[in-house]
């Protein structure tokens, strides 16, 4: 947790989706510094009970009632839910792809105008690890998961373009305590910075549709955010104190692994998968 809130703004209510899932954990005790209320959403009965400060708004993405009743009344969105790894299509259909549209139509109907989508590093995959990709680079998702952030990201533009709804699409990296592995020296984002970057996107004065990649200040680093400076982002935290022990744990690469040569890692030999094989 911050020692101080990255910001003086509060929100009367903000909804989180995917608030069971792994980030969404993270982010829950972190987002109540910035509202009065946080509504919390994620599938079934996986949420247990609600504390001071919060609802629970329980939604499958793929049920427009659900989500159309979880967006009533807010006045932004940070939007973790959906599939977060390669599965079959049809999982990443209802999660990833009507429930994005669920969602995009929620806010419009309840004129809410400023969304946080966690969208994925895995959209631009398939540029080499020897690359320096921008937000303004063309995508090349690395299986369906990627696809469906692209989905949504395109989504997100149409609905600012068309409706004015703002979106900041944040390619998130790798999320987690510590780097587990030699890409993740490049691509983690540490919690606190995440919040910091959530945060900026939630408080922006004007964003439109705005992309930025979601990583700390590493010193090895695969993805330019200069686009995206306008945020007022800027993390605190970096990977390269982690250095030497991720490195000694994993001194030897395999080159021919395809997973070493691409930015999107494991998810280029994963998948895609097909319901029934």
């Amino acid at each position: 947790m911050l020692d101080r809130p990255a910001s003086a703004i509060r929100f009367k209510r903000l909804l989180l989706t995917g608030a069971a899932g792994n980030l969404g954990r993270e982010l829950w005790p972190r987002l109540k510094a910035y509202c009065d209320t946080l509504r919390l959403s994620a599938r079934g009965d996986t949420l247990g009970t609600a504390g001071p400060g919060e609802e629970l708004a329980p939604a499958d993405l793929a049920d427009k009632a659900a989500v159309f009743a979880a967006l009533e009344g807010v006045e932004a969105v940070v939007h973790m839910g959906g599939v977060s790894t390669e599965q079959t299509w049809e999982s990443i259909l209802d999660g990833n792809i009507v429930g994005m549209v669920n969602l995009y139509e929620a806010a419009r109907h309840h004129g809410v105008k400023r969304i946080v989508f966690a969208s994925s590093n895995h959209v631009t995959g398939f540029y080499r690890q020897d690359e320096v990709v921008s937000p303004r680079d063309p995508v090349r998702p690395d299986g369906f998961y990627g696809l469906s952030k692209c989905f949504g990201e395109n989504l997100a533009q149409l609905y600012w373009d068309r409706f004015g709804i703002e979106t900041v699409s944040v390619r998130i990296g790798s999320a987690f305590a510590a780097p587990k592995d030699r890409r993740m020296l490049a691509t983690w984002m540490s919690f606190d910075d995440t919040e910091r970057l959530i945060v900026a996107a939630l408080t922006a004065p004007v964003v439109g549709h705005s992309i930025v990649y979601g990583m700390s200040d590493n010193a090895t680093t695969w993805w330019d955010n200069t686009p995206a400076r306008h945020l007022g982002y800027r993390p605190q935290d970096s990977s390269e104190v982690f250095r030497a022990e991720v490195e000694a744990r994993q001194q030897t690469l395999d080159r021919s692994d395809p997973a070493v040569v691409y930015q999107g890692g494991a998810f280029v030999r994963t998948g895609p998968f097909f319901a029934g094989e």
